[in-house]
């Protein structure tokens, strides 16, 4: 099997728990080392790789792949010198700060015959995945509304001071938010308008931490919401059509297992308690059926699988820039609709 050779741009939580547990484990990826600019921390899980004291040193290496998954306001600037150093990329989520950054990402990868995906890992969750499995069965019906909420009851500000200092990536808008808007266009496409209220409600907070953004589809409407003072939350997932309904809880457990240590597998990863799993209530060959929905499983290896795939055989990235760009565009618009208070059209 081909070796993908990567290289991770930082070795905190992120390359910590979400990429290099997948990296080592995909028998198709080689781990060779990531780039730490003060704390030396990657030789304690991995000693056998590289820690690069500058990201020069670690484009000069021998690597295919690097791993964009440093602050969002780095991202355009790290992703560019990675492609334009002739590797391919992965970037975290929010892809950029801006449109214009996004589009010219993925212009230079085209350019280039590049690979360039962005990590959008929610998409494999398994409350996610049962959703989808719901919506392109069908069963509600036409669609009538639908609700998809990221909440959390947290006050205290980041230790992260990068996460709670006004710049151009911070904010919960381009946190959570990418995660909400990705999988609501995963599930149905651009809108044509989107209507948004962007706050701050934390206590000496200088970043926006309260989301609610409206999709405008010519049929149905989706609300995405995501904030910090959410003490009892209602389902993530609430979806209603015309012959029914379907509520979910999240209650994907890999990002809880991976802060533990646990390593990823391809037999029980990403399964969920059954407490956590949706009700169906709905209206089936004229029969009204009211039932607890087994939870698909969840597995974020997906998304690498596709990777190593989208570079070894020409296939489309799991997650593409394009998709990467219409994130970005729905983000410009909310915040340009927070600012006026009225609905922008795409």
């Amino acid at each position: 099997m081909q070796k993908i050779k990567t290289a991770l741009l930082s070795y905190g939580m992120s390359g910590k728990v979400f990429h290099a547990p997948f990296l080592e484990f995909h028998p198709g990826f080689e781990l060779l080392g990531s780039w730490e600019r003060s704390k030396k921390l990657i030789h304690q899980d991995y000693p056998s790789v590289k820690s690069y004291a500058t990201m020069e040193e670690l484009l000069e290496d021998d690597l295919d792949l690097v791993v964009v998954n440093t602050p969002v306001e780095t991202h355009y600037e790290y992703a560019k010198k990675v492609l334009l150093a002739g590797k391919h990329a992965i970037v975290e989520k929010a892809f950029t700060t801006t449109v214009a950054q996004a589009q010219e990402l993925a212009a230079i990868a085209k350019e280039k015959g590049l690979k360039l995906a962005v990590f959008q890992n929610r998409r494999w969750d398994s409350d996610f995945k049962t959703v989808q499995k719901i919506i392109s069965e069908k069963v509600l019906g036409d669609l009538v509304e639908a609700e998809i909420h990221f909440d959390r009851y947290n006050p205290l500000l980041s230790p992260k001071q990068h996460k709670e200092t006004a710049n151009s990536g911070a904010g919960i808008l381009k946190d959570l938010g990418p995660h909400l808007i990705d999988q609501a266009l995963c599930l149905f496409g651009l809108p044509q308008s989107v209507f948004a209220d962007i706050r701050i409600t934390r206590e000496h907070s200088l970043v926006d931490d309260y989301i609610d953004i409206l999709l405008y589809y010519s049929n149905f409407r989706v609300r995405l919401k995501a904030g910090f003072f959410v003490r009892e939350a209602i389902p993530a997932y609430i979806i209603h059509g015309k012959k029914g309904s379907f509520l979910k809880p999240r209650g994907d457990v890999q990002e809880d297992e991976l802060k533990l240590g646990m390593k990823p597998n391809l037999d029980v990863w990403g399964t969920e308690s059954i407490e956590k799993r949706g009700l169906l209530h709905t209206e089936i060959k004229g029969k009204t059926v009211q039932e607890i929905t087994p939870t698909l499983q969840g597995n974020y290896y997906d998304f690498f699988d596709g990777v190593y795939h989208s570079i070894t055989n020409e296939s489309i990235e799991p997650v593409t820039a394009q998709e990467g760009v219409h994130v970005m565009r729905i983000i410009e618009a909310a915040i340009e609709s927070s600012a006026q208070k009225k609905a922008i059209d795409l």
